[in-house]
């Protein structure tokens, strides 16, 4: 693995307020300038998560974006999710059950699950496109009043 591209993992103290918030700023400053970090944060242990708390994890998230890097959160304490979900600020972190978890997760690629046509779709034949939305309309379900949804023929 690339030294660059390593995973920095960060435990938060318990009580992560204003003034631990300082200390752990300067610790992460040199992770911080590195291009495309990629940090994990351990909140196993945090009891208490005050508005700088807060403040601080998003400035994170919005240094680490800026320089194409990933921040995730870890072993979150009850106390630490019930902030983060009061607060929504949760939903814009990647959150796992433990620390290992996350850091596994930067080397897997989850393929897109929406289905796009293929590029070759666009170079068949009239017939077989027709074909293949006769095939969809046929088995488009009905609607609640039985009759045929768009792009069903009446019976």
């Amino acid at each position: 693995m690339n030294p660059n591209s390593s995973v920095v993992v960060k435990t938060l103290a318990d009580r992560f307020d204003r003034s631990e918030v300082a200390s752990f700023r300067r610790k992460m400053q040199e992770v911080l300038r590195r291009d495309q970090p990629r940090i994990v944060f351990d909140l196993s242990s945090v009891t208490h998560l005050d508005s700088a708390g807060i403040k601080f994890l998003l400035d994170c998230l919005s240094t680490i974006v800026r320089r194409d890097g990933e921040l995730k959160l870890a072993a979150l304490s009850p106390q630490a999710e019930m902030i983060l979900e009061i607060t929504r600020v949760g939903r814009l972190f990647e959150v796992f059950p433990a620390a290992e978890d996350a850091v596994r997760s930067f080397d897997v690629f989850l393929p897109n699950t929406h289905h796009y046509p293929e590029p070759w779709d666009l170079f068949r034949s009239v017939s077989d496109n027709q074909r293949t939305a006769d095939l969809i309309a046929s088995s488009a379900p009905a609607d609640l009043d039985g009759k045929p949804t768009r792009g069903e023929a009446a019976a």
